[in-house]
């Protein structure tokens, strides 16, 4: 056989898979949803870029917001749950729940068949590379799934985001309306004189 221009040399039809009913479930409830985890303190425009673009691949995105006893938000848990409620109140795909322990102890319990992680930069994968193969470990039906932030929200982080708000910097456009008036809430409304 003539190598291709490209270099590309194809399967030999024998060993070509075939995608059919047989063993591909396409129709499996639990294939169609997914899990989104993190801190989310607070949600910014970042996050819900991934939340709509994993609606794309997936039926369901479960947004779950994790108690982290190792970070100290500013927002409670039940601030930041109704704060990414208020984003997705028209969404019937998109759930808001609380998770603490594994995520993917949690991404099995709601038979979500993957977990899916924002990625900013290259600093984020090998972060979240370790996780990913930890969590394969730990429940091989559980995948995760990477998605690139968009080119406009590269650059932003929960936390990058409470540092501007904290010294009255411009965050509209960044974060939702009703999270940059909680984030203004946070900061400067004790401190009105």
């Amino acid at each position: 056989m003539a190598k291709p221009a490209s270099g590309f040399i194809p399967l030999a039809p024998e060993k070509q898979m075939h995608c059919t009913e047989q063993n591909i479930q396409i129709s499996s409830p639990d294939l169609t949803t997914a899990v989104y985890p993190g801190t989310f303190d607070p949600i910014t425009n970042g996050h819900l870029d991934i939340v709509e673009r994993a609606l794309g691949l997936f039926d369901r995105i479960i947004i779950a917001v994790a108690v982290n006893a190792g970070k100290q938000p500013l927002f409670s848990l039940e601030e930041r749950i109704n704060l990414i409620r208020q984003c997705f109140k028209h969404a019937d795909r998109v759930e808001v729940a609380a998770t603490d322990g594994l995520v993917v102890d949690y991404a099995e319990q709601r038979e979500a068949c993957a977990i899916v992680r924002g990625l900013r930069a290259v600093s984020d994968f090998d972060y979240e590379f370790q996780l990913a193969l930890m969590n394969r470990k730990l429940a091989r039906r559980v995948d995760t799934v990477f998605l690139m932030t968009g080119f406009r929200w590269i650059y932003i982080s929960s936390s990058i985001i409470k540092d501007a708000a904290k010294h009255n910097g411009n965050i509209s456009g960044l974060v939702p309306v009703h999270v940059q008036q909680a984030l203004y809430n946070k900061y400067h409304a004790d401190h009105k004189g």
